[in-house]
């Protein structure tokens, strides 16, 4: 299946470390890192992740895949104004989850057991 990705597969052979480093350097250039705040950059978030509904909404792939990666930037930049790792904050999240036992409802949402 040939997928309709924004981005062609020869244009994104970086490794994620090597684009989460260029979304920093970039926050980096436009002031976000120095001067925003992390609640700043999480409503950006969340603007960025009703986008994300509303293409899933539509079903609209394309839009669907630019509302993620927009969902990952401001997450990104969220860490960078923070000084964390957004690597460390998923392993820190999977280290969580891993042995996590539940269920999955009929609309599809995990439950967690207590």
């Amino acid at each position: 299946m040939q997928s309709n990705s924004i981005v062609n597969q020869k244009e994104y052979e970086m490794s994620y470390a090597e684009y989460e480093m260029k979304v920093v350097q970039w926050g980096e250039a436009r002031g976000i890192v120095q001067n925003a705040t992390a609640q700043s950059q999480a409503i950006k978030t969340l603007e960025e992740v009703t986008e994300l509904f509303d293409a899933l909404n539509k079903r609209d792939r394309e839009a669907t895949e630019d509302a993620i990666g927009d969902i990952v930037v401001t997450l990104i930049m969220v860490c960078a104004v923070l000084d964390l790792d957004l690597t460390q904050c998923l392993a820190g999240a999977y280290e969580q989850i891993k042995d996590r036992k539940g269920f999955l409802t009929k609309e599809g949402i995990f439950v967690k057991q207590s």
